[in-house]
């Protein structure tokens, strides 16, 4: 996709769009201000390959896209850790990102049967395209529960996280995630129009760093506590269940199948994340 230049902003994830605005004057009249630009946010399809074949197509925010592809495949259980991957190239142009894997080494999906993702995952899904439930939890990882997390940590995430959302300062308009350790500094964060991809940038790069590791699980005091931006579904309890990632805060609403999965893998879910208290839904007993 091209813009003209007007139409290109100078930060990241963030394009220039013309618009009318139209303000209520009385019950039948409206003031339409004169034709502007407003910034929005930058949306963008891309295939993510494992050596040379397609895995799958997702609607993202460019930027930081080799972490996404890292964080997917984790997500998904393909690899375990950063060094099950040989070579990644990431083509700007065509907005591909190809991930070279040892087929020798990792058991690799068949990418030409259905029970993996479906072809095109939009920014809202996070697991289209599976054959059931089943097929995700056999990937995910119940979590030991004792008390790790101070009370004062899940309050302050939602300001870390919006301390940290620049797109969205601009915008109004992309999600944002958050990795926080056991003592409340903020390790990872990252934006995209998409919740579920925000999460797999971050879990990617908690994984290239090796914060996260399949083999050893999570390495303690490293990272404590996902923070999302929007409301809490099925699909991000999932991945922090891949990545042993034992508590998550959140802005808004869990839904009834986060809660559900969440209680059955050992995570805490705290959300309506406020300045004066929020809600546990879930294994309370690991909070301080």
């Amino acid at each position: 996709m091209t813009q003209d230049n007007q139409d290109k902003s100078n930060l990241v994830g963030i394009l220039d769009r013309h618009h009318h605005h139209y303000s209520k004057l009385s019950n039948s009249n409206f003031k339409i201000t004169k034709n502007s630009l407003d910034k929005v946010v930058h949306e963008e399809p891309l295939q993510i390959k494992i050596n040379d074949k397609i895995l799958s197509i997702t609607m993202r925010t460019p930027g930081n896209d080799n972490l996404l592809a890292i964080g997917f495949l984790f997500s998904e259980g393909i690899i375990e850790n950063f060094s099950d991957i040989s070579n990644l190239h990431f083509y700007q142009d065509s907005n591909i990102v190809n991930v070279i894997i040892d087929k020798n080494k990792v058991l690799l999906p068949d990418l030409n049967s259905h029970s993996k993702r479906g072809t095109i995952t939009s920014a809202s899904c996070g697991v289209c395209g599976r054959e059931s439930i089943d097929d995700i939890l056999s990937i995910c990882n119940p979590q030991e529960i004792y008390p790790t997390i101070k009370k004062e940590f899940i309050q302050k995430s939602v300001n870390i996280l919006r301390e940290n959302q620049t797109i969205f300062s601009h915008t109004g308009g992309c999600h944002g995630a958050a990795a926080i350790n056991n003592n409340g500094d903020l390790i990872s964060v990252f934006e995209d129009i998409g919740r579920h991809n925000a999460v797999d940038k971050v879990i990617g790069s908690l994984v290239k760093n090796d914060f996260v590791n399949k083999s050893k699980k999570l390495i303690p005091n490293k990272t404590s506590i996902l923070v999302v931006s929007g409301r809490l579904s099925f699909e991000i309890v999932q991945k922090c269940a891949v990545a042993s990632i034992p508590v998550i805060s959140s802005v808004s609403a869990p839904s009834s199948l986060a809660v559900d999965l969440a209680n059955e893998l050992g995570i805490t879910i705290a959300s309506f994340v406020r300045s004066k208290g929020f809600n546990i839904y879930t294994h309370k007993e690991r909070i301080l």
